[in-house]
């Protein structure tokens, strides 16, 4: 035992194995270079701040209006962002890199250009609005006219008919229905009309609305406008209907009038005398010519406007996003007494010391200072964070462990096996090496453009793609492995290592997959059997085999995990975690599940036919009964029996001593 112990304390360090050795470290900055040394380091991002302005609200610390600003030019980015997406503009995807300017001067150009665009968006929309007015003007004068002129011939030529006949009864004439009067002309009925245009899923709403309103006393005609219209509200191209009404009396127009309004229907007024009509016809085209050259010039010149943005925006983002961050964490530091040097605390990893260092000295010279920042290690009472160092290829199998849960300071980084655990169990799921060449094909690919694509703007499902290419490459080496193991070729077998093991006793059986087949040499080298496909007994085979192989892979996995915890146990010298979790723990996951391993081992080597859920389930119901066919080895009852009794003495061991010790050390600790 003490020649293990030796062995296992000589052993190299663990450099990956273990999150990086922390330091709490004091700093000491002059004003003059506070915002230059802070940038530096998070550039360098090997330095984590305390906050020692905790107990102050965000509204209450130094530099509050430094991040007020910081926000206010954020939102004002987010709005050029949205107007360049709105004009269907993509921003640069090199970016012009330009010398960073002051933040006072960006803040003036930013400013500067809110107000240019501002300015030509409502300039836009007055034009636009008055635009879609003339265009409606014009649609209502074409089809309303042509309403007018329709019902006027149609009048008169009744008119004539009528007069003849039931017009000649005088009581008739005074009792006649407005109906029957709109027939006449206008100017001897005093017969009015409203036109306008309306929203085309309005328009039967507005005809009811309309006819309860003046109680029937109106004649609706309406027409498709034949073109789409945008909506000044929406800014969407809606369908429209052109619309006059008849009606008689100053009453009614109130109404119509109100009701138009309402459903925002617009009115025009069109003239009934048809010179009239088409003079102003010609007017509102002119017009409309005239508005479209100035909304195509305005147009080109709000597009350059944000094209030249676009062509700085990813540059301003950026410094806007570090600026930012500068003043948050400038908000985190004291002032000393003499209100001339911020202090602040923070850790660092202890090989990061002397780079600090040498940031801090070349942000005092590139800040002209006179007086350097004074940098010194302090004794740390709490624990320190974790920080695990990683490069391209475990940068992604440290995200996904740290999903589940970060593992505590100097504990064994569960990433490091994840770099193969992971991948291979997927494999074991995926087992296809026609669908693994794929994967691997795509991931070479992202590999081959890593220096390209790594300073482009991806998408979301791009962008996770890129930033796991060494998961994807290592998942797909172990799906062609498992694949190969499995036989299955986009799920089809092939004959890669030779010819089955298995061949038909006579001719009868042909065609036949597992009937009649005898084995007639070694088994196949390499995976499964080729003939196992198709058979009737394919399903439960390779379900069997899958089965037990997870068994056995899940089982190492366990272990693998509880050894960590002895390495963890030992490293932090707790031999409480050594007696009375790891040992109780490898005794009960090894007397149960690892003897279920041993037998599925020895049941494949030997080729016996025992059935595996008997010998488990009788183990706890009857161990001490003679297993009779299932028997796999001598001696196995009454190891069965011992290692029953171990799984259940190791349950209490691993429960009830280490929460009474605790409490008992904790109570020691109190009293004294």
């Amino acid at each position: 035992m003490e020649r293990m112990e030796k062995f296992i304390d000589n052993l190299p360090p663990m450099d990956l194995m273990r999150s990086e050795k922390m330091t709490l470290v004091q700093l000491i900055i002059p004003v003059e270079s506070a915002h230059r040394s802070i940038s530096y380091l998070g550039e360098l991002g090997l330095l984590q701040f305390r906050d020692l302005n905790a107990e102050k609200s965000p509204f209450q610390r130094t530099f509050v209006n430094q991040v007020k600003r910081c926000g206010e030019m954020s939102r004002k980015l987010r709005f050029f962002k949205d107007q360049i997406s709105k004009a269907g503009l993509l921003s640069s995807i090199h970016p012009v890199v330009e010398p960073d300017v002051e933040l006072e001067e960006l803040e003036i150009q930013l400013a500067e250009h809110e107000h240019e665009l501002l300015e030509m968006n409502s300039n836009s929309e007055k034009l636009r609005q008055t635009y879609n007015e003339l265009l409606e003007f014009k649609i209502v004068l074409q089809k309303a006219g042509g309403f007018l002129v329709s019902s006027h011939n149609h009048a008169v030529v009744e008119e004539r008919e009528l007069s003849e006949n039931v017009y000649s009864n005088d009581v008739y004439a005074e009792t006649s229905s407005l109906l029957e009067q709109e027939m006449r002309p206008a100017d001897q009925t005093g017969l009015r009309f409203i036109s306008g245009i309306i929203c085309k899923s309005k328009a039967l709403r507005f005809e009811r609305m309309l006819f309860r309103a003046t109680r029937g006393n109106m004649l609706f005609n309406w027409a498709p406008a034949g073109e789409e219209i945008m909506d000044p509200l929406s800014a969407e191209m809606v369908e429209k209907t052109v619309f006059v009404v008849l009606f008689s009396g100053e009453q009614a127009r109130t109404k119509i009038l109100k009701i138009c309004e309402a459903f925002g229907a617009n009115c025009y007024p069109v003239p009934e005398d048809i010179n009239k009509q088409r003079q102003i016809t010609r007017e509102v085209l002119s017009r409309l010519s005239e508005l479209e050259t100035t909304l195509d010039a305005g147009i080109r010149h709000r597009n350059k406007a944000l094209t030249s943005i676009g062509y700085h925006l990813t540059q301003w983002m950026s410094m806007v996003r570090r600026e930012k961050a500068v003043y948050d964490t400038l908000n985190m530091l004291n002032f000393d007494v003499t209100k001339k040097c911020l202090v602040g605390e923070g850790w660092c990893p202890v090989f990061a010391k002397a780079q600090i260092q040498e940031v801090l000295q070349r942000a005092t010279f590139d800040s002209n200072s006179q007086v350097g920042v004074i940098f010194h290690v302090m004794d740390a009472v709490e624990s320190p964070p974790t920080y695990f160092k990683t490069n391209q290829f475990t940068n992604a199998y440290q995200e996904i462990v740290d999903a589940y849960g970060v593992a505590r300071y100097q504990e064994a980084n569960p990433a490091v096996y994840t770099v193969i655990t992971f991948p291979f169990l997927f494999a074991v799921m995926f087992g296809d090496w026609g669908h693994g060449i794929c994967l691997l094909l795509g991931t070479l690919v992202l590999i081959a453009r890593e220096s390209r694509l790594s300073t482009q703007k991806l998408g979301s499902f791009m962008e996770m793609l890129f930033g796991g290419r060494y998961l994807l490459l290592l998942m797909s080496i172990f799906s062609i492995y498992c694949g190969l193991i499995y036989n299955e070729f986009f799920s089809v077998p092939f004959h890669i290592f030779g010819g089955s093991a298995y061949k038909c006793r006579d001719a009868t059986c042909r065609d036949a997959h597992s009937a009649g087949l005898i084995k007639f040499r070694d088994p196949y080298p390499f995976g499964v059997d080729p003939s196992w496909r198709g058979s009737r007994s394919e399903l439960p085979f390779l379900n069997s085999l899958k089965m037990k192989m997870s068994i056995l892979l899940g089982v190492g996995h366990m272990n693998l995990g509880i050894m960590l915890s002895y390495f963890n146990a030992r490293f932090f010298r707790s031999s409480l975690d050594i007696r009375y979790q790891f040992v109780p723990q490898m005794i009960f996951l090894n007397s149960l599940f690892g003897y279920l391993s041993l037998l599925i081992i020895i049941k494949w080597c030997t080729g016996s036919q025992a059935d595996l859920y008997h010998v488990m389930i009788y183990m706890f119901l009857s161990p001490t009964d003679d297993l009779g066919e299932n028997e796999l080895f001598w001696g196995q009852r009454p190891l069965q029996i011992v290692l029953l009794l171990l799984a259940l003495v190791a349950v209490p061991w691993m429960l009830f001593p280490k929460p009474f010790i605790l409490k008992k050390l904790h109570s020691e600790v109190v009293c004294c």
